[in-house]
């Protein structure tokens, strides 16, 4: 019986994530999931973007938490449009929660949309949004072990990003054992080693986006 309600649970995810899909489609919207640990970066990699990309494109940003509107907040103060759900102790967003908040949003046509998905790089994975990109952000204080500890999650990006590189020199951080983890797993998604703090390697990753916004539209 569990995993009937399990499995009804999913399927319903699922139908409303190919409705979003087909929504975010018909406007040429470019959608990313962005997935990570509470404290890898996820507010500050979207704010780099912003800065980069604000006059180039419209942007919305969808924030999702356990409670507060901390980072929504953060978001706001550029002028950008940007939803708040607080999920109650829920440990990942669904379909329902974005279909619920577009309407909301008046996503435009050829805009990008960064829906932050609450810290967990376990349940987040297995719900999709409807996005047309998942986004993975690790960082350096974490270790780099992630990609062997967290299969499900690193197995499914489109885009791998490793964030706060700047610390590399002070923390026992194996990048090459970090990236042939991810290359175990997935050999096809691009990985960014950057750092919010200095700038290193944005430039890279603005440019990547530049490129998928290019192929949505």
């Amino acid at each position: 019986m569990k995993i009937k309600v399990m499995k009804n649970i999913m399927d319903e995810n699922q139908k409303l994530a190919e409705e979003n899909r087909r929504f975010f489609e018909s406007k040429k919207v470019t959608v990313f999931n962005v997935m990570a640990s509470p404290g890898a970066g996820k507010t500050s990699i979207i704010l780099k973007v912003i800065e980069a990309l604000k006059d180039e494109a419209d942007i919305s940003v969808v924030e999702g938490d356990i409670a507060s509107s901390i980072d929504a907040e953060k978001i706001e103060k550029y002028g950008i449009p940007v939803v708040q759900i607080n999920t109650g102790g829920g440990c990942h967003l669904d379909a329902n929660m974005i279909k619920a908040v577009t309407e909301e949003l008046e996503i435009k046509d050829h805009s990008l949309l960064f829906i932050e998905n609450v810290g967990n790089l376990v349940c987040p994975s297995a719900f999709d949004l409807g996005e047309g990109i998942k986004m993975v952000i690790a960082s350096v204080p974490e270790g780099h072990d992630k990609p062997y500890k967290y299969i499900s999650m690193f197995e499914a990006a489109d885009v791998v990003i490793l964030n706060k590189s700047d610390l590399i020199p002070y923390i026992d951080f194996d990048l090459d054992s970090f990236c042939k983890g991810v290359r175990a797993l997935n050999d096809k998604a691009p990985i960014f080693t950057v750092s919010c703090r200095t700038g290193e390697g944005i430039g890279d990753f603005i440019d990547w986006i530049r490129t998928q916004r290019k192929a949505t539209a």
